[in-house]
């Protein structure tokens, strides 16, 4: 199993999609990796040996800011909105979407379960 970046990737996927288990890369960006080391999209994560597995991990040292980078990254954005006090950034301290969605029936996975009359009531 070859570990990148900190993460081990799956067995017996494809590599496309394998090095989307890494935070902050995703599909086209797994893809432009590929191109530059040289290795089919199809390829089998079990299939890598050493060589290849250095050559990736170089290539997202160099070029891609991924895991913790990418997510002190990303929290550090949503501190600087909410210290601004933007409409995305009150949005995202009360923990509604805040990307235009509407919230009247929908929007339950940041809304959390929905409280009954009774506990409204209190």
């Amino acid at each position: 199993m070859a570990r990148i970046a900190g993460v081990d990737l799956p067995k017996n996927k494809h590599m496309e999609i394998a090095l989307t288990y890494i935070h902050g890369i995703g599909r086209t960006s797994a893809k432009q990796i590929l191109d530059k080391v040289d290795l089919p999209y199809t390829m089998n994560s079990d299939d890598l040996d050493t060589n290849d597995v250095s050559r990736i991990r170089k290539v997202i040292e160099d070029e891609y800011v991924v895991e913790g980078d990418r997510r002190r990254e990303v929290s550090m954005d949503i501190k600087r909105l909410t210290d601004l006090g933007t409409y995305r950034g009150r949005r995202h301290r009360m923990r509604l979407p805040c990307r235009g969605q509407n919230t009247k029936n929908n929007a339950r996975t940041r809304k959390g379960p929905r409280r009954g009359a009774a506990a409204r009531r209190n």
